[in-house]
């Protein structure tokens, strides 16, 4: 058994690990796991969405984009003390680290420093802190980082294969080039994807391809299941085998052992058991919180009793 950290996967020794026995799989990844973490603590992260809707981009997948007829309302950006009053009520219920999410295709230079004004803020109450604005160039990317910016979460979604397919507005090398503006500028970098867009196996064995043959891997890799929104041309797509969805996770840890992989968006949608399993795959970080962006989230009640349940402990404020 081997953990050790690679950057030359190829797509179709993914799909042999995707494609082993059920218990093997996650036998290996567990065993990868408790090398490198405690198996039984999970990092909790809050999110919040700073800026709501009208965004120019076309993503198939989300309720904010402003092509897409969702009823979605429209909001500026959260005056700072909103953002401060979530991030110590999430504090209060455990998180330890609080992301910030804004509905751009990039920031404006104004609005950036606005957003740095909220890291300082948010860093100051002893948080760690984490933002999604879009694409980023290496000028921005660093002055989050003075700011204080620990994490920028920027995902690749799927495949190089299927991306055409799910976006058009903006293309895979510019999320990869945003990716490599913020590793350079020092900051952690937080990529995962979207499962059940009607992507194949072999499209997420080639996304896992991507962010593990990456120069570093990603810190944090969340992994989200489509949450299914109407007025979204992705509604109505036919829905992922949930064991796959595990599978997934079980891959995406073997191939980044020291990585924290996140349960992200649709968790409303499993069923404590499928969450156990993510778990014994090697999943160790989620978000937590009744909302996620646009979208419902598990209440951290809810979860504290799964927790509960399964003997999990939350990773504490350092």
């Amino acid at each position: 058994m081997t953990s050790e950290i690679r950057h030359d996967w190829a797509i179709e020794e993914v799909e042999q690990l995707l494609s082993l026995p059920f218990n093997d799989l996650l036998y290996r990844a567990q065993t990868v796991h408790r090398d490198h973490f405690d198996p039984n603590q999970v990092q909790v992260s809050t999110l919040l969405s700073i800026k709501t809707g009208a965004c120019p981009e076309d993503c198939g997948y989300c309720s904010q984009s402003a092509r897409n007829d969702t009823q979605l309302e429209r909001e500026r950006l959260l005056p700072l003390d909103e953002v401060l009053a979530s991030a110590a009520a999430a504090r209060e219920k455990g998180a330890t680290r609080f992301c910030m999410g804004a509905a751009w295709r990039n920031p404006t230079d104004t609005n950036l420093q606005t957003v740095a004004e909220m890291v300082k803020a948010v860093k100051d109450m002893g948080m760690e802190t984490c933002v999604t604005l879009g694409m980023l160039t290496a000028n921005q990317a660093q002055k989050l980082k003075d700011a204080g910016l620990d994490y920028y979460n920027h995902n690749l979604d799927t495949s190089p294969e299927f991306y055409g397919e799910v976006i058009t507005t903006r293309t895979y090398e510019g999320r990869l080039q945003t990716l490599d503006h913020v590793r350079k500028a020092g900051l952690n970098v937080c990529s995962g994807g979207i499962l059940g867009m009607g992507e194949s196996r072999r499209d997420r064995a080639s996304m896992l391809c991507q962010l593990s043959n990456l120069p570093s891997h990603p810190e944090s890799v969340p992994i989200n299941l489509l949450v299914q929104v109407e007025g979204t041309p992705l509604f109505g797509v036919e829905e992922l085998d949930p064991l796959e969805f595990v599978r997934t996770v079980a891959v995406a840890r073997i191939m980044m052992p020291r990585s924290h992989v996140r349960l992200s968006a649709g968790r409303t949608e499993m069923s404590d058991e499928l969450q156990a399993l993510c778990f014994l795959a090697g999943a160790n970080s989620l978000f937590y919180g009744e909302r996620l962006l646009t979208t419902d989230n598990p209440e951290t009640d809810r979860d504290k009793q799964l927790f509960e349940r399964l003997g999990l402990s939350m990773e504490q404020h350092v």
